[in-house]
């Protein structure tokens, strides 16, 4: 029998402290806040992508950030311990929910730092709330995905992903998923008990809606007029969302590009790689 790279003993990366707030009409979210000692450090939001959470997301980036800035990293709603609602997941809702948690805080304007479906957020959040973002970060991330039919017919798949996570199945189906990514990582398979059980928290239905969201999402007619201090990490190989897009959307937005040969999951593959160029892209855009 193969041996497993997933401790038994479950250990917890550094995680900021974790709060929770009741947004007014809106209902509670779960967040984590990192407070630089330097009140006049700028101020991150880090959005995270479709199926994750913060933490899963941005756990291995959280040390080096918070050596320069003060951060803000939001559960959407549907996702981890977010804000759960009976109405329909939305991306322009997921927006309103971050401006109204930094507006609450106190803490604008932000940089915001999309990964993957955090990318159109912090776009839509830009175009909605403009008064709250002093630049934007995307990553791994595209315009829409929609653009061609294998595309389109890809995400009629989705409506098969909320039966799944509510399966017997897909605990199991997440530890050999988890296994196989973290096997030659080294630094990262301490925590795989623990991501496995993060992957456990999110609503299964808004996932599903949020899937459905991103089929349809479109900012091509809209992205260019943005016009705010930009950065993009490129994935070169990027399985999920396509490099060409992902430089259609650099374009658009006049990002300073910085590129990661790795797939969509280099949050975890290549950790330190990672943390490298998030810090230079916030950097160069703090920069303005």
């Amino acid at each position: 029998m193969a041996r497993s790279h997933i401790p038994t003993v479950m250990a917890l990366p550094w995680l900021p402290p974790g709060r929770t707030m009741v947004l007014p009409g809106r209902g509670e979210v779960f967040y984590r806040h990192h407070q630089h000692s330097d009140p006049q450090a700028p101020t991150l939001l880090l959005l995270h992508g479709w199926t994750a959470s913060a933490d899963l997301q941005f756990f291995t980036v959280y040390e080096a950030l918070a050596a320069d800035f003060s951060f803000i990293a939001i559960d959407h709603r549907g996702h981890g311990r977010g804000l759960r609602s009976c109405d329909p997941f939305t991306l322009d809702d997921a927006a309103d929910d971050a401006a109204a948690l930094v507006r609450a805080l106190g803490v604008g304007p932000v940089i915001t730092l999309g990964y993957s479906m955090g990318g159109p957020i912090s776009m839509l959040l830009a175009r909605r709330h403009r008064d709250l973002v002093r630049g934007i970060v995307v990553e791994a991330t595209a315009l829409e995905w929609r653009a061609n039919r294998w595309e389109r017919w890809r995400w009629q798949l989705v409506r098969l992903l909320g039966p799944m996570m509510r399966s017997w199945a897909y605990p199991r189906l997440m530890r050999w998923a988890l296994e196989h990514v973290v096997k030659t990582q080294e630094p990262v398979q301490r925590y795989a008990a623990w991501a496995i059980a993060e992957t456990r928290r999110g609503d299964a239905f808004n996932i599903a809606q949020a899937g459905h969201q991103l089929a349809v999402h479109d900012a091509r007619p809209w992205a260019d007029s943005l016009q705010l201090p930009a950065g993009s990490l490129i994935t070169t190989r990027d399985r999920l969302v396509p490099p060409y897009k992902q430089y259609e959307l650099a374009k658009a937005l006049d990002s300073f590009i910085i590129e990661l040969s790795d797939d969509h999951l280099c949050t975890i593959t290549s950790p330190d790689e990672y943390a490298k160029a998030t810090l230079r892209l916030v950097q160069h855009v703090a920069a303005g």
